[in-house]
């Protein structure tokens, strides 16, 4: 049998064989080349500070009152955060602004608004002290701690050395919340080749996302958070909390009213919008990030696409055992949960 084909039947053999790669192959390729990219599982190296990490996340005790925990702004049944324009700190005290989600912030530039945390770590120990937040200290936080047993084996578990000191406090909070990361979206199924896990609408949305400049800020992994941006490029925002964003951190005038960008994953999750909380709805902060933005004034049917296309990005929620804590020893300072 001759097996040597014709130079124009060799063509067509290559076209053909060109074409079947492009179906097997292009979504993914066409993936390489998104703003977006899909979110990776969390990889845990080391499980007993994770595992104390989390204690600690839920523990009340690292507040004065006894009763806020780091869960109590970013709490993991409401997509990581409190679904408050600011959040509720020591004696009913009203934050300054609003209280931005833990998932996937291992993924951020720096964290807080204004970026004045370098990373999780050096943002773990800011609320404990923060008069208005946990309004504790870090040395009491610390011999609170050093008086529960359990807590005391523990941290030499994950530390292997002795005494508790703030460092391995927040270094095990920010250990946790690296593992708070949401994988899988329907939006990242799509991005590496499922087809079919987006609606026509849905793709539109994407597509109108790109295509009005969107990904300029919003990229990535975390959609956002890899960037300082002004608020209010082409029309002045009306702020409602006297927040000057980077400016606080830097004092340069260029940075007033720079804010870290917000990631959108599971942004359906975590109403209300901006550092002021000031859009209830993502239908009201698409209106207002277009106008404000990008100089463009969405119509209802484009918002529409867009809000569907944003709800394709919550992705599987960190599935955890709610952590039992130690108890207090006899000697463990009790809270003081109405005092001034």
């Amino acid at each position: 049998m001759n097996t040597r084909l014709p130079p124009l039947m060799k063509a067509v053999a290559a076209a053909l064989a060109t074409s079947a790669a492009l179906l097997v192959t292009g979504p993914l390729q066409a993936a390489d080349k998104e703003p977006i990219s899909p979110i990776k599982p969390a990889k845990v190296t080391n499980p007993a500070m994770v595992e104390l990490g989390k204690k600690l996340f839920f523990d009340p005790r690292l507040s004065r009152s006894g009763f806020i925990s780091c869960n109590s702004c970013h709490n993991l049944s409401m997509g990581g955060s409190d679904n408050l324009k600011t959040s509720i700190g020591h004696n009913w005290h009203k934050g300054s602004i609003n209280s931005p989600t833990v998932l996937n912030s291992s993924m951020n530039l720096a964290q807080f608004w204004d970026g004045r945390a370098k990373d999780l770590q050096a943002q773990a120990g800011g609320p404990i002290d923060n008069p208005g937040e946990m309004a504790f200290t870090h040395e009491l936080a610390v011999n609170i701690l050093t008086s529960i047993p359990a807590y005391r084996t523990e941290f030499k578990n994950a530390f292997k050395k002795e005494p508790i000191d703030i460092d391995q406090v927040t270094l095990a909070i920010a250990t946790f919340e690296e593992t708070l990361v949401t994988p899988n979206s329907r939006f990242d199924q799509w991005l590496v080749g499922k087809t079919n896990a987006l609606s026509k609408d849905e793709i539109a949305g994407y597509q109108l996302f790109k295509n009005s400049g969107c990904v300029s800020c919003h990229n990535g992994p975390a959609v956002g958070g890899n960037s300082f941006q002004k608020m209010g490029v082409v029309e002045p925002y009306k702020d409602t909390t006297g927040a000057q964003g980077r400016f606080a951190v830097t004092g340069k005038d260029a940075d007033r009213f720079n804010f870290k960008v917000p990631t959108l994953r599971n942004v359906e999750l975590t109403y209300p919008y901006f550092h002021d909380g000031a859009a209830d709805t993502l239908t009201q902060a698409v209106t207002t990030m277009g106008r404000i933005q990008l100089g463009r004034t969405f119509t209802a049917d484009e918002n529409a696409k867009i809000v569907a296309f944003l709800k394709t990005l919550t992705g599987e929620q960190p599935k955890l055992t709610l952590p039992i804590l130690p108890p207090s020893s006899d000697n463990t300072p009790r809270p003081k949960p109405f005092d001034n």
